[in-house]
């Protein structure tokens, strides 16, 4: 898709940003879906395959815990045994040597289980950011073009990253502490359900207190999110456009906008990590409470002769057992909240659906010489506003179609509905016969090569980039589809020749040598029909003349679409269609467009001759120009 520039690129990054983080929209958060994403991120690692090992951790969590419940009773025996006026010195021993056991007994079941659920917990991870990753891979264009690509990496790195550290820390402790309450509640209540409500009184205060900091922290946490997503937006708008910022002088521009965005950030995370972190000061005071509650109430009942002392020990330890699990929880709302907010941006994501899908009965596109129809297309990237309209032209078996207009015109929205990056509005586009809308996507792109402006290469060795195109690909045919774009001779000449490695988007290669990779890499796939959007426009004469020479082996046989903003590029084309305003204007031979003298004619005379019709000083009118 083209569009029309009308502000210098730093400026659209000004207004974006400055808008986007200055500006944010209060979020408002969906409270009836938090326990939904908790359960799916904890599905993760309990779900599937993976439940007999999650259960089995949960069993042995279990038992440990109960280990962990018998130390107090057992100590609690060991001091009645003391102080009973004939206690044996055997018993003693058999108190304290059950304790012992029963310690030892929960650290290592422990470990077994603190084992198994790190194991869980990494591969939950790994499972998540592969259906990220693969859900992403199976969306429509019209997904990314909607979506900042900062914002995109942020969820895939930021917002995974909190759930790591809920899979890491938050599952496993959460599990512990959970069977931990319940399983020392029923034995308090067993031994002396007085002494038990003493020491609950402080448990609503607390969940209480939970459930105050929730209602702040959590919108908090998802705010953050999403303004950490502006954040790296920025940045890798800013990083990308670097040339930009350097030759205008914008580098202060950049760095005072970076620090408004990351202020934004301070200010809403300082909100949400103090609320929720002041859970822990609160809770710890409220524990020691209730240990001095039971304490009191229990040393009261022992000297009126209602409790042995042993259970007032006892109770102390169910107490302060009882308290650490309330503790871990409140101190894991942090972590818990954080994972909630950044597994709502990953899910939202995931739930996302493709907007161009294979039809229910959707056959193999059958190649049959490469006959392509457009009948009466309209197109539309967002409802309501046409980007083409009735478009209707004919391209026979092995003809090369040229594609020209103003900037804006449509041109390249030819070629996405073509190639069925896009579903159309209304009309139909057939090949060999064949409405494309009933072909499956990948037998139509697996024949339809892509050569476009941007030559776009992969941080991997020349051969690999170039064995890319299909799959199975030999050396040898490589070699040979090098040679047949004219750039074997440069490959060979670099510093390890076809295992060069290629830094980043190819820079360490030339806009032109990186060309004649992507018209080599087009060979390889060997495709029936070609597009060339603009595939000459950023090289220079010598270049473009080799480029030229390797794109007409390619051409040879195929039906071809080649975009061009230089005239003389498509000059030669069996038919051109003059795109203006989303429709054709005109279409057909070179000689038979400059014969008509309209708007082709109009276009040739302001790139090869300097005047045109309309006025006396030989400017060109171009008051017939439209762009969308």
């Amino acid at each position: 898709m083209t569009t029309t520039t009308t502000t210098p690129p730093e400026y659209d990054i000004t207004l974006k940003h400055k808008l986007a983080g200055r500006k944010h929209e209060p979020v408002t958060e969906r409270k009836d879906d938090t326990l939904q994403i908790l359960g799916r991120l904890v599905n993760y690692t309990a779900g599937g395959e993976r439940r007999p090992r999650f259960l089995r951790a949960m069993l042995i969590r279990l038992v440990a815990i109960a280990m962990l419940i018998a130390i107090p009773f057992l100590t609690g025996q060991a001091i009645d045994v003391v102080s009973a006026p004939d206690g044996a010195l055997n018993m003693l021993f058999l108190w304290t040597g059950l304790a012992l056991v029963a310690g030892v007994a929960y650290l290592a079941l422990s470990i077994v289980a603190e084992r198994v659920f790190s194991d869980l917990a990494t591969r939950g991870l790994a499972n998540l950011q592969q259906d990220l990753f693969a859900r992403m891979q199976a969306l429509s264009l019209r997904f990314f073009d909607q979506q900042p690509l900062g914002d995109l990496m942020s969820r895939v790195t930021n917002d995974t990253e909190t759930v790591s550290l809920f899979y890491e820390s938050a599952v496993s402790q959460i599990i512990r502490a959970l069977f931990q309450i319940v399983m020392i509640l029923i034995v308090m209540f067993l031994i002396n359900w007085q002494l038990t409500l003493v020491a609950l009184v402080m448990v609503p205060i607390m969940l209480l207190v939970t459930a105050v900091i929730q209602r702040i922290s959590t919108p908090a946490f998802t705010q953050m999110q999403e303004r950490l997503g502006n954040v790296s937006g920025f940045q890798e708008e800013t990083i990308s456009g670097q040339k930009v910022i350097s030759s205008s002088r914008r580098q202060v521009w950049a760095i005072d906008s970076n620090d408004d965005l990351a202020g934004d950030v301070y200010e809403v995370a300082t909100k949400a990590f103090f609320t929720s972190l002041l859970q822990f000061p609160l809770t710890q005071t409220m524990t020691m409470l209730q240990i001095v509650s039971v304490l009191v109430v229990g040393s009261l009942m022992a000297l009126n002769g209602t409790l042995a002392i042993g259970t007032v020990i006892a109770f102390t330890g169910y107490a302060a057992l009882l308290s650490g699990p309330l503790s871990d929880i409140a101190n894991l709302t942090a972590t818990t909240l954080n994972a909630v907010a950044g597994g709502r941006r990953v899910f939202a994501i995931m739930d996302e659906q493709p907007t161009v899908v294979d039809a229910p009965d959707a056959a193999h596109f059958q190649f049959k010489g490469g006959h392509v129809e457009f009948d009466d297309v309209d197109f539309s990237y967002v409802p309501g506003r046409k980007i083409l309209k009735h478009n209707s032209f004919e391209a026979l078996p092995g003809q090369m179609i040229g594609i020209c207009g103003p900037t804006g015109a449509g041109k390249s929205t030819i070629i996405n509905i073509l190639t069925r990056y896009y579903d159309l509005d209304s009309g139909a586009i057939r090949i060999d016969g064949q409405d494309i809308s009933q072909l499956t996507q990948e037998s139509l792109r697996q024949q339809i090569g892509v050569v476009l402006q941007e030559a776009f290469l992969f941080s991997d060795t020349v051969m690999n980039n170039l064995k890319y195109a299909r799959e199975g690909a030999t050396e040898e045919e490589v070699i040979a589809a090098a040679k047949q774009a004219n750039a074997h001779d440069f490959i060979t000449n670099l510093p390890q020749g076809y295992d060069t490695l290629m830094t980043e988007r190819g820079a360490n290669l030339s806009q032109g040598q990186r060309q004649m990779i992507t018209i080599a890499r087009a060979m390889v796939a060997d495709p029936k029909i070609l597009v060339l959007d603009e595939a000459t426009s950023n090289v220079d004469t010598r270049t473009e003349k080799l480029i030229q020479e390797g794109l007409g082996r390619l051409m040879e046989g195929r039906t071809s679409f080649v975009i061009a903003h230089r005239l003389s590029t498509i000059r030669h084309a069996h038919k051109i269609l003059v795109v203006n305003g989303g429709e054709i204007e005109e279409q057909g031979s070179h000689d038979e467009l400059m014969a008509a003298q309209g708007f082709y004619y109009k276009l040739y005379m302001s790139q090869f001759k300097g005047k045109g019709p309309a006025g006396e000083d030989g400017a060109v009118d171009t008051s017939g120009f439209v762009s969308t």
